[in-house]
């Protein structure tokens, strides 16, 4: 049983080692309408002409996903949970507990 237990983490801790050596350099390429493009490899891409770029990404930025938090909001720990931005009405409420006020 704990050959077993040893073994597994051996495997997973070799797979640690290998996933950290992965090629990690964007690639650039052209898309079907003769775009170039930079694909990163975790998914996103990007225009290589710098016009095209600013472009896209100030259409991008109309989206709520690609919204960052607020400077000045409160909550959304690592990304979860809900953020609080100034003006709310639970912005500053301090705590719920009535031994605390």
């Amino acid at each position: 049983m704990r050959a077993a237990l040893t073994g597994v983490l051996l495997v997973l801790a070799a797979g640690c080692v290998a996933a950290a050596e992965l090629d990690r350099t964007p690639v650039e390429a052209v898309t079907v309408n003769g775009e170039k493009v930079r694909l990163f490899p975790n998914g996103r891409w990007e225009y290589l002409d710098p016009a095209k770029a600013a472009a896209a990404q100030q259409k991008a930025a109309v989206y709520p996903e690609n919204q960052t938090r607020p400077e000045g909001a409160q909550g959304g720990l690592f990304g979860v949970g809900r953020i609080i931005v100034p003006g709310d009405r639970d912005y500053n409420r301090g705590s719920l507990n009535p031994k605390l006020h």
